[in-house]
């Protein structure tokens, strides 16, 4: 290193060295080490921006996207629903008052549009939950069309943080098509649980991997090779392909779980992936 007139050493090269004479990289290090303010505030500022506005962009489109599907609805898998909720007009409260009432009070985890409003019997003391705030516009619209059922406002949370819901204060809880995308199935079935009233039934439906793979190995290996790259995930909201939460219900301790693994029939080509299905009731 070389000294200056003041006898001080200078750091910045090695005698006789230029910036062309550093090792590779060594431009980069040096530019890196004087402008690591602005590089900092950089990386803040992308971090921000895939954080947050990112995941609203995503949750818009995909409420939009659930809005557009619900406007052509599908007759056969409605025919299916009809089918699996039709015992839920013979569930009677745990409440006195709404016993006398001949009402039920529901709870639906990932309500979204409001799509299962048809199924629901007259009456229906409905709360829901969902985590996504752009689906609210759509479910209250929706919700007008049903008079007869007394829906409340959306509860902006998941099915993992619905503390608010009181333990045994809820006589059916419904999920469609939402394990597919939830972050921990065991504590929401612990939640389901938790909140059911004793003898309270809980409905589901969902989309699950490939059951039958010998007889249908590339829908198999298309779940998994399209959740893995994360592709399917990125554009609908973190649903996975690969899911099936069959075992996990088994092992939940409910009294009772009546289930079954089926395909439902999917006119439109791309969703055909989601055909192998899960439905059934569970017990408390």
């Amino acid at each position: 290193m070389e000294e200056t007139a003041a006898g001080e050493v200078n750091a910045g090269h090695l005698p006789g060295t230029t910036t062309a004479d550093l090792p590779p990289g060594g431009c980069l290090i040096a530019w890196l080490c004087e402008n690591a303010l602005v590089l900092g505030a950089i990386i803040l500022v992308v971090s921000f921006v895939v954080k947050f506005k990112l995941k609203d962009w995503r949750q818009r489109w995909f409420a939009a996207f659930c809005d557009s599907m619900s406007k052509h609805v599908d007759a056969k898998r409605e025919l299916m629903k009809k089918d699996l909720f039709a015992s839920l007009h013979s569930v009677q409260s745990y409440d006195p008052e709404l016993r006398k009432a001949n009402a039920i009070k529901l709870l639906e985890i990932g309500v979204g549009t409001g799509m299962n409003f048809a199924h629901y019997p007259e009456g229906t003391r409905l709360t829901v939950i969902d985590p996504n705030p752009h689906f609210q516009q759509y479910y209250n619209e929706n919700r007008k069309k049903f008079p007869n059922i007394h829906s409340e406002d959306i509860i902006l949370t998941t099915g993992e943080n619905m503390d608010m819901i009181p333990d045994n204060s809820i006589d059916v809880v419904v999920v469609t098509l939402v394990f597919c995308s939830v972050e921990d199935t065991v504590k929401i079935l612990r939640n389901i649980l938790r909140i059911l009233a004793p003898g309270g039934k809980f409905y589901f439906y969902e989309h699950i991997k490939e059951f039958n793979p010998s007889k249908h190995p590339i829908r198999r290996f298309l779940q998994i090779l399209l959740t893995k790259t994360r592709i399917w995930p990125f554009l609908l909201d973190e649903c996975c392909l690969d899911r099936d939460m069959l075992h996990a219900l088994e092992k939940a301790g409910f009294s009772k779980v009546e289930a079954e693994r089926f395909y439902v029939e999917i006119d439109h080509f791309v969703f055909q992936i989601i055909e192998p299905s899960l439905k059934g009731v569970a017990v408390k």
